[in-house]
């Protein structure tokens, strides 16, 4: 297989980034591409993903999801577990953590796309997310990597909501740092929610996967879930 199919295949998929309510939980979205810390995980395709989890009175919880991918090889599915804990630290702060576990089908023979990450994730009143999210092995090479990301969402007219972030992963080895960054709206209709949102990447993301994987995008997705 190429370099670029096996660098983009270890960006892994948009990971649940909410814990889950007390009691069993459902997410389904429709999305017209799957990106994942502005890289493209689905060849501009059309992709959908299904998760489900449970979650307990004390903030545990587990769950799982899963998406359709296309690395440019026979791998079309990523299923990733994961378990974690949140809850309020005092009425500002809550912090979520959560270890998941990424899996994927149909892979080439001889390769193991599969890899731990763990994050860290702390609210700061109803505006702001921070994570802190570290692998041991990015790429499935062995390498070390962390995550720093900075989330925002605000309110506006008709309950329509703003959103916004950026990230930067840091890379043990021979590839570059690199940022990401997106900017969207999003609002619910009846039992969907509709998201629009500009995605995009730094010139170092480019030099890593190549420009296919990390050109600027707009990302529409409608989610359903309870």
């Amino acid at each position: 297989m190429t370099r670029k199919a096996l660098l983009a295949a270890a960006l892994l998929a948009a990971l649940p980034t909410m814990s889950f309510a007390a009691g069993f939980n459902w997410n389904a979205t429709i999305a017209s591409d799957y990106l994942f810390r502005g890289i493209d995980q689905n060849n501009d395709q059309i992709a959908l993903q299904l998760g489900a989890g449970y979650g307990f009175a004390n903030g545990l919880y587990i769950g799982v999801w899963g998406s359709n991918v296309d690395f440019g090889d026979s791998t079309d599915i990523e299923i990733d577990t994961f378990i974690g804990w949140a809850g309020d630290i005092n009425d500002t702060l809550s912090l979520d953590v959560q270890l998941v576990r990424y899996n994927y089908l149909n892979e080439p023979t001889g390769v193991d796309y599969a890899l731990n990450e763990l994050f860290g994730r702390f609210g700061v009143g109803e505006n702001f997310t921070f994570t802190l999210a570290f692998t041991d092995d990015y790429l499935n090479f062995g390498e070390t990597s962390y995550f720093y990301g900075v989330n925002g969402s605000w309110g506006f007219a008709n309950d329509f909501t703003f959103n916004a972030g950026i990230g930067y992963s840091t890379i043990a080895g021979p590839l570059e740092n690199f940022v990401d960054y997106s900017l969207g709206v999003s609002r619910v209709f009846g039992p969907a929610t509709v998201a629009l949102s500009y995605i995009g990447t730094n010139g170092s993301a480019e030099d890593n996967f190549g420009d296919d994987l990390t050109e600027d995008k707009i990302l529409l997705t409608i989610g359903f879930g309870g």
